[in-house]
């Protein structure tokens, strides 16, 4: 499917991309490459094929979670520059005027 430079500028502003002239053309020829190569895929017929979720065998070798007593909180606190009430303050990002509107 041939895509018009115009059709690539647009898909490049959703992406907030912005290119040069000659990276445009070449955007515009990667881009109709890719829609071509998918509109190949799409002819392939998948009927009698079963869903595939993993192509390989292999089985998670990570440990088994176990849970484990969590950091003294005092402890934590001593490295806070502020706290309150066993919390860590932190500046406010937005005033209370802005939070009523």
């Amino acid at each position: 499917m041939a895509i018009r430079e115009e059709q690539a500028k647009h898909v490049a502003a959703l992406a907030k991309l912005s290119f040069s002239e000659d990276e445009l053309h070449q955007f515009t020829e990667q881009l109709g490459e890719i829609i071509d190569l998918v509109e190949t895929l799409e002819e392939v017929d998948t009927t009698d094929v079963a869903l595939t979720s993993n192509v390989n065998d292999e089985i998670n070798v990570i440990r088994e979670d176990q849970p484990l007593n969590g950091t003294d909180r005092n402890a934590l606190m001593k490295n806070a520059p502020e706290s309150e009430n066993g919390f860590i303050k932190v500046p406010a990002i937005l005033d209370e005027k802005e939070s009523e509107a």
